[in-house]
This record gives structure tokens, sequence and C-alpha cells, in this order.
């Protein structure tokens, strides 16, 4: 303040204002007004740390339109981070407070905000790094804060198992279309079930639901799903496309990052004065986790301050180097094998002993293969080697330490040699199905390379009938959650290899799950599978039904069985709907199945009502009696008993069901016509690299 009394004497000021987050003691405040002079008018122009948070609980209003300083309240903090880490696996305090430092609130967040309270549904879309990830949950915390429960899915099944109308709840589902490949197959028989759960959230007051993607996925997803594209289902009015920055938050965002991170003043200086922070802040390839990248504490250390700004800007030129030198020059290569087991493990993170399973499979055999030696211990080794660099490990879950090392080892496996090697030690139906995809992405795979990799799944195909498909769930102690393909999708995959090579054992070991499947049949996991392939089975040419005559018949029977078991009415319909899509091939098989089936669900449907907490499902159940009755035309008063029982139910529940409140934190849009020229930009980084002697020549690229 001593240096800046000329200024202040200069502009002849009527008032001056200072505010500071430093904590100000009456003395300190004395001593300033001497120091500021005459245009103090007043020693309460002088705010310090106390004053300005005193302000903000007085104008609530502020600190809620800035979610960065209402979610660092302690109270809220508390709420967001204890149902943070009951779903986000790799969650912790310090995680959220760095998040919190370095985010740069946007327009996104109050865009999002709005369309989440009109819709109650949101798609944040945008190239990968862009901050897709980082929106939606800054939004989830938000809804944390004010008591809503955080609902982290990883599949529809879990939304559906979840969401109950006596909660507000906030329901997240990050990259819903898969991290790097979109499976269109799939996304085709789970797309009704997408369409259904939007459309049950849409209708629950108290309910919302985050969804990220990739934007280019959700392109494709689109042209390949006719629920995507339904003009009644209007999913575009839910899509929020994220990435467009302007200068302003670009330059806040690198910023923060490089104040969080503690990157050394001569680094700093090397960006601020070569003039190299303008062409970051102003690349066309802006990224924010390449910024997050280039600021990491391990990082810096590898790289001289003489060489930080060229290498910036080279990482944004091409984000494949961050990770290229690291992965093939710093680590052994039983850590690059853990790398390619995650890899192939999940895309959600992995648990250390199914990743353990997934090492010892493809480990050895690597190992073996490039005349490597392997101990026992590799293992272990190497999750402490990664550690922090590559991986992160919480509540023993592995998860890869940004999405960027996914994107790279995408890149690094289009290699049939390794992929062969690794398809012999595959452990698990998706898996193998990982390895077979990532196998038919590299550019000019012949029909003979497909067969070759296929042989090398033999061993694993005999032994699908017997592997688990749940596992005890970490996040929920006594609870299990699907960990591979269910008996349905095991089916179809091996036959989709079959019909790729035509080897017996994959006809042999789809029709020994047929047979005697682990677990039995599901309606929920199997309703719609199965019915699509015997439709396909039997509408084969002849001489590919003379083999899988005995799978035919085998699922036919699965299908006689799923009828005869206890259903709720969305089970029954999912299963209808199935046959119905291939009617004149399946609808004489099972005709009578349906005539029996119908009016047993609804002559029961009163007696299996109380594991159901939302009357939007009830509702659903009401229309499902009526719906179902028609098709047999059964007895008017046994359909009237029937939407009686379910009613009485709804009002149970509307009972216990909360209010539906709007979310009452603001965020801010203000940058519709934001200014911020290159003065503005050397300002804000000039405190970063003041020091007694700094240059003053006028030689500056400012």
């Amino acid at each position: 303040m001593r240096h800046e009394r000329a200024t202040i004497d200069q502009l002849a000021l009527n008032r001056y204002i200072l505010a500071t987050s430093v904590s100000l003691t009456p003395a300190n405040k004395r001593a300033l007004a001497e120091i500021i002079g005459p245009s103090l008018n007043s020693l309460d122009d002088l705010r310090g740390f106390e004053d300005l948070n005193g302000l903000l609980r007085e104008h609530d209003d502020v600190a809620k339109a800035h979610v960065k300083l209402w979610l660092s309240d302690t109270a809220v903090l508390e709420r967001v981070l204890h149902a943070a880490s009951h779903n986000f696996t790799t969650i912790t305090r310090a995680d959220i407070t760095a998040k919190l430092k370095v985010y740069a609130q946007n327009p996104s967040f109050a865009e999002g905000r709005r369309t989440l309270e009109s819709e109650r549904i949101l798609i944040v879309s945008g190239p990968p790094g862009v901050g897709k990830t980082t929106l939606a949950e800054m939004l989830c915390y938000a809804y944390i804060g004010e008591e809503w429960e955080l609902v982290a899915i990883r599949s529809l099944e879990d939304g559906f198992a979840r969401i109950n109308d006596s909660r507000r709840q906030i329901f997240f589902f990050d990259d819903f279309l898969g991290r790097i490949a979109l499976d269109e197959r799939a996304l085709s028989n789970k797309d009704s079930d997408f369409a259904r759960f939007l459309a049950r959230v849409a209708r629950t007051p108290t309910a919302r639901f985050v969804l990220t993607t990739r934007a280019y996925i959700y392109e494709q997803a689109r042209l390949a799903s006719e629920s995507l594209s339904d003009q009644r289902l209007q999913v575009a009015r839910y899509v929020l496309d994220v990435g467009v920055y302007t200068r302003r938050i670009r330059a806040r965002i690198i910023y923060n990052h490089l104040v969080v991170a503690g990157v050394p003043v001569g680094h700093i200086r090397a960006l601020v004065e070569s003039g190299a922070i303008r062409d970051i802040v102003d690349h066309k390839h802006f990224n924010p986790r390449i910024v997050e990248w280039m600021t990491d504490a391990g990082h810096i250390e590898r790289v001289p301050a003489g060489r930080y700004a060229d290498g910036f800007l080279k990482a944004l030129d091409n984000p494949e180097r961050i990770w290229e030198k690291p992965f093939r020059n710093h680590i052994p290569r039983r850590c690059q094998h853990l790398l390619f087991a995650l890899y192939f493990a999940s895309e959600y993170g992995a648990d250390i002993d199914e990743l353990h399973e997934v090492f010892d499979g493809i480990h050895p055999r690597l190992c073996a293969a490039f005349q490597l030696a392997h101990d026992i211990k590799d293992f272990e080794e190497s999750l402490k080697t990664l550690e922090g660099s590559f991986i992160v490990i919480v509540n023993r879950t592995v998860c890869f330490i940004n999405p960027s090392v996914r994107d790279y080892l995408n890149r690094y496996l289009c290699d049939k040699g390794p992929l062969m090697i690794m398809a012999s030690g595959a452990v698990s139906a998706n898996g193998a199905k990982r390895i077979f995809e990532q196998f038919q992405s590299i550019p000019q795979v012949s029909a003979t390379d497909l067969r070759v990799l296929l042989e090398n799944f033999a061993d694993l195909s005999a032994r699908l009938k017997s592997i688990p498909f749940w596992r005890p769930n970490p996040e929920r102690p006594g609870t299990f959650s699907l960990s591979d393909m269910g008996n349905g999708r095991r089916i179809g995959l091996l036959l989709g290899w079959w019909r790729v090579c035509a080897l017996p054992i994959f006809i042999e070991a789809a029709t020994a799950i047929a047979r005697s499947p682990l677990g039995g049949f599901s309606p929920w996991q199997d309703a719609n599978a199965l019915p699509d392939l015997l439709e396909s089975l039997l509408s084969a040419p002849d001489d590919e039904r003379d083999q899988t005559e005995a799978l035919a018949t085998s699922i036919e029977e699965a299908i006689h069985g799923m009828f005869e078991q206890d259903l709720d009415p969305d089970d029954l319909d999912r299963l209808l709907n199935a046959i119905d899509a291939h009617d004149s091939v399946l609808g004489a098989l099972f005709r009578a199945d349906i005539a029996t089936a119908i009016p047993r669900l609804i002559e029961n449907v009163g007696e299996n009502l109380d594991h159901v907490e939302s009357d939007s499902t009830l509702n659903d159940y009401v229309h499902a009696v009526e719906r179902l009755a028609q098709r047999v035309g059964y007895n008017p008063s046994a359909v009237d008993a029937a939407k009686q029982a379910i009613q009485l139910r709804i009002e149970k529940v509307i009972e216990q069901a909360v209010s539906d409140e709007e979310l009452s934190v603001t965020g801010e849009d203000r940058h519709a016509a934001d200014r911020f020229d290159d003065r503005d930009l050397k300002n804000l980084f000039a405190p970063l690299v003041a020091h007694e002697g700094s240059s003053s020549d006028g030689n500056s690229p400012w």
C-alpha cells in the first residue's frame, strides 16, 4: 500500500476502498488508514478477511451466485463430502477441495441448472477434456448442498433400482454412452430402457438426472438409435454442449491450476515473460485436461523452467505427447501390462481383486511372448509404481488418474500381436468383448486375423457357464453389483463369434449356458436379449439352423420359463415388447404363455407392491394392467380390483413423498459481452511473478 500511495494521490479520488483476503485487526486498519491518506473516508472502507465473510453472510444470494464460495462453506462441504464419498469411489475431501479451487465458473453452470430445473434431465456433451464431468460434478455438489441425495449410477438398472419418490435425488451417469467406442448393437438393445428412464425422471418432481457423453459418441448414438432420434422423446432439448470458453474463463482456468498446483515461480515466469501465456489462452486446442497435466507437480519436476513454455504449447498441439514418453520410457513392462489390464477390465475403474485376476490372465502370457522375466509380486509392485502417476487407488478401486490415459492406450493398443496374446488370457466376457472390439478397430484386419484371435477365446468360452457375473459391491456393503455380462448377453456374444469364424466351441458353450444358466435367466437382464437371439436363429439360413437347432430349442424353453415366473408389470411388458418386435416369427410360439401370464399378473399384482417406492412407477403399473387386460380381453372386475390395489399403494407412497424444491444455487451468467484484452491478461498473471528486480526494460512481448 505504501507503493500505491502515489497512484492514489495522483487519481485525486473522492473515496478509496480496500478489500483484501488478509485478516485485518483494528490496529492493522489504523496503520493502513495513515498509509492511504485522505482518500480513505472511513475505516469501514477497509475490508479484510472477516469483513468479506460477514458481507457474504448478509448477502446469501451473492454466495449462491458463486458456487465456489457457497460450496466452500464448511456445513455445505461436509454434506457434499459425505454424499460423494458414498457414490464416487475415488473421491476424498482433498479431491473435492482441489476441484473447487481450480474450477472456473462459466455460463454453462447457470445454463445447466436452468435445464435441470425446467426439464429435470441434463446431458452434458462436448469433446474430450473440456470439463464435462467437472461441470456435472459441480451441479451434483450444488444439489447435495441443498440436501438432495446423490445417486451415481453405472447402468440404467442401477437407476431403476434406486429411484425413490420419497427422497429428492440427483442421479449422475458419467460417460453414459461409453468411454471410447460406441457399441451400436448394445445401444439398440438398451435404448428403450434409456427412453423409459428419461421419461421416468421427467415425470418425477423430486428427481434430477445429469449425464455426460463425448459429443462424437452422442452423434453416433443418435444416428444409430431410434429412441435417441425419436422426436417424441425430444432428447435434444436436454443436451448442453460445453467447451466454448471466453478468454477470461480460459485465463482463470490456467491461473487457478498454476496457483493450486504450486507451480514454481520460475516456470510461471517462463510462461508470462515469453508471452506463451497468451498463446496458451488463445490456442485453438485449449483444453482444461491438458492444463491440468501441464501444471501437475509430478510433471513439473521433470521439465526445466526454460523448456516449460515450449512444452506447454507442444502438449496443446499434440495431446498424445503427454503420455507417450512416460509410458514408453519411465515405467517397466509389468506396469504397462497392468495398465492394459485396467483398460480391458472396466470403463469405470476396477476393484483391486478383479484387476488382479485380469492382470494374472494377461501378464504371464505377454512376458512369455516377449521373453520377459516375471514374478509373483509384479502386481503389487506395479500398483505401487503407478499410483499417483498413471492410476489412483481409493477404497480398493483402481482408476486411471486421468481419462486421457485411456485415450492414449486406445491409440497405443492398435497392434494385432499383443491383442492376440492378451485374448488367450481373458478372464471375463466383458474383457474378451473389449479385446475383440479393440482388434476390430485396427485398420485392415482380415477374416483370417479375426479367426486367429477368436481361437484364443476358446478356453474362456468353455468356462463362461460357470463364471459368476455378480460381485459384492464395495460401495454398498451387503449388496452385489453386476460385474460381467449376464447369461443372455453371453449367449449373444458367443453366437456372434461363431458367426464370424464357425468354431464349434462357441455354439457348444452358448448351448451349455442356455440349458443350465448360472443363477437362472432374469426377466430384467434377459427379457430383451433372448427373444432377439431366438428370432435371429429361427430366421437364419437352413445350413446355420441345422447347427444351432439345440441352442434355439434351449432359448425357446428359457423364454417359456420366464413367463412362469412372478413378474412385475414392467418385467412382463419388457418381455412382451421383445416378442412383439418379432411377432411374425415368435408370436405363435408364445401365445399360450401370454394368455396365461397376463391373468396371473392381474390377479396377483396387489400382493407384490411393498417393494415399489415410486408413485410414477405405480402409475405405470396401472396403465400396464389396463393395456395387458385389453390384450387378452380379461375380466373387467378383476382389472378394477388390481387397479384399486395399486392405487392404495400409490396413496401410501404419496404420504411418504417429499415435496419438490427448486435448487436455490443460481450461478452467474454475466459473460455474454465479456471484454478481456491483453492488458487484462497481463494484470491477472502479474502478481504471480512479482519480485524484486523484475524486468522493466520495455522489451516484454506484452
